[in-house]
């Protein structure tokens, strides 16, 4: 699942270089934190790397070590936040195995809203990020890993077995792309979200009962003597 459309379009700008000693690392983690706080604050129109190196307490020039220009930066933070939305949600389904599929739905779909509503207004300002910095590579990567998740997880169930599972698992990756992304635009309360959440949950079980085939054999009904 994700919150993002996904189509093709150019590779997003990459970071000048890759951090591999601790200090640097440090300080990209500082990096991408600034920028966060930079869209929060004034918004994407707003955001300039002069703001972020401020925020961060570092020099311009130590940023443009890393990042060339401001479309290289929000690439990446973009590509970290969603690298953590599909590890969650990876991790989510490698828990499911061999479950039943009404387990399945619950434990994705949970995963799913635990990790965008942990931060609801960091997951809403980058999803303005990804059509800014030409994203939609970055997004489909993501999707991608997300569908095979799925994928693998209902080849698992105990209960149901799918012709086309690769079907169902996209169906799995769409389906709350709409209302995760509604709420988070309209800042909607906890109960609110939580229902929402809830009422995806059952669609999802519906889903998947109606589209998979029972494991258990019917029951023969005999003649009464």
């Amino acid at each position: 699942m994700n919150s993002h459309s996904v189509s093709t379009s150019r590779t997003p700008p990459k970071p000048r270089k890759v951090p591999v000693q601790a200090r640097s690392t440090i300080t990209v983690k500082a990096i991408h934190t600034a920028c966060i706080q930079v869209l929060l604050d004034g918004g994407l129109d707003r955001m300039t790397t002069t703001r972020v190196a401020a925020r961060a307490g570092v020099s311009v020039g130590s940023l443009y070590q890393y990042y060339p220009n401001k479309h290289s930066l929000l690439a990446a933070v973009l590509n970290e936040y969603l690298t953590q939305v599909v590890e969650a949600v990876e991790d989510a389904c490698r828990q499911s195995h061999g479950q039943e599929t009404t387990a399945m739905a619950s434990a994705v779909v949970e995963a799913f809203f635990k990790i965008k509503f942990a931060e609801p207004g960091v997951s809403h300002a980058l999803h303005a990020v990804a059509a800014e910095v030409s994203g939609e590579e970055v997004v489909r990567r993501a999707t991608l890993r997300s569908q095979k998740a799925f994928e693998v997880m209902l080849s698992t169930a105990s209960d149901r077995h799918f012709e086309d599972p690769a079907l169902a698992a996209f169906v799995l990756s769409t389906v709350g792309i709409g209302p995760v992304q509604a709420l988070l635009s309209s800042e909607a309360p906890p109960p609110v979200v939580d229902a929402v959440r809830r009422h995806l949950t059952a669609m999802t079980i519906a889903y998947l009962r109606e589209v998979g085939i029972s494991r258990k054999p019917a029951l023969k009904v005999g003649r009464v003597r």
